[in-house]
């Protein structure tokens, strides 16, 4: 069967879903990683088939996808910041705009300098993957209350050739993290947090709710910032006076997050909106008084 049938018939099941530019997106994604044919291959060669047998995989990735499950979970991975990621539904699929957040770190530090970096809720590991392969220099801890997601991000530290130090702890938990796992205070900790209010799962799309999990996603309507709180806390006594804090927030809680790390003897507080306009990123600076 041509592959371009198949994509015919994927368009008819999946546009009203997805529509027809996001479906070309996954169609192509599965195609390079079921068959190692990737899109310009396709475009050159327009007649190209499969067997029969080879069928099964596309056709069974397209009844997930008619159910919104993720893509990148079918395929087992996905590219951030030059970095190919594995993902299960044991953590969130990374997000543009965390390699937004990413690059703004690397722009922010000094790369000849030795650094200490933290990435608090690493998750994938995404976040000190992609700061461990740009930052030399950087000597990267990771760390999850998730031992499923830290073994994803320790295959993830693997498979892209970095060092990182992985600390399974949560952070909520009152002086939880053992002091044998600290190193002589960070230059720089991180954190893309849980930060999605219950208030707004009506206006998530079903692949995000009923398949990525929840305990990284969202917080309660009545503690939106218990994690940033927390780290505030936990930054007091292990981040170095002039360390920087960079955090990714809810879009709709930046002016109560900047209240926050203001109460917290924090300088230099800069809100900084993501390629859609939404205000997603913020970083600080631990006062040197």
């Amino acid at each position: 069967m041509k592959i371009r049938d198949i994509q015919h018939i994927y368009h008819k099941e999946l546009d009203h879903i997805f529509g027809q530019q996001e479906v070309d997106s996954m169609f192509y994604l599965l195609t390079e990683a079921l068959y190692n044919v990737p899109r310009f291959y396709l475009a050159l060669n327009p007649e190209y088939s499969i067997s029969k047998s080879e069928q099964e995989p596309i056709f069974s990735a397209l009844d997930k996808l008619k159910q919104e499950f993720p893509v990148q979970y079918i395929i087992g991975y996905t590219q951030f910041y030059n970095c190919q990621i594995e993902v299960t539904p044991a953590v969130l699929i990374p997000r543009p705009e965390t390699e937004e957040l990413v690059s703004w770190i690397i722009d922010t530090v000094d790369k000849n300098t030795p650094i200490k970096i933290l990435d608090i809720g690493t998750g994938s590991g995404c976040i000190s993957v992609a700061l461990a392969k740009s930052l030399p220099n950087a000597d990267v801890y990771a760390l999850d209350v998730s031992i499923e997601a830290l073994n994803i991000a320790k295959t993830n530290a693997k498979n892209n050739n970095v060092d990182i130090h992985f600390i399974e702890n949560d952070i909520l938990a009152n002086n939880g993290i053992l002091i044998s796992d600290i190193p002589n205070k960070w230059d720089v900790i991180v954190s893309n947090p849980p930060y999605v209010r219950q208030l707004e799962k009506q206006n998530m799309s079903k692949n995000v709710l009923h398949y990525e999990p929840d305990i990284a996603l969202f917080v309660s309507d009545e503690n939106p910032l218990d994690f940033y709180s927390a780290i505030c806390d936990f930054s007091r006594n292990y981040l170095k006076k002039g360390g920087f804090l960079f955090f990714e927030i809810n879009q709709y809680l930046g002016d109560e997050l900047t209240t926050l790390l203001d109460k917290n003897n924090y300088t230099d507080i800069e809100l900084r909106k993501d390629s859609s306009g939404n205000n997603r990123m913020i970083k600080a600076i631990k006062s040197t008084l």
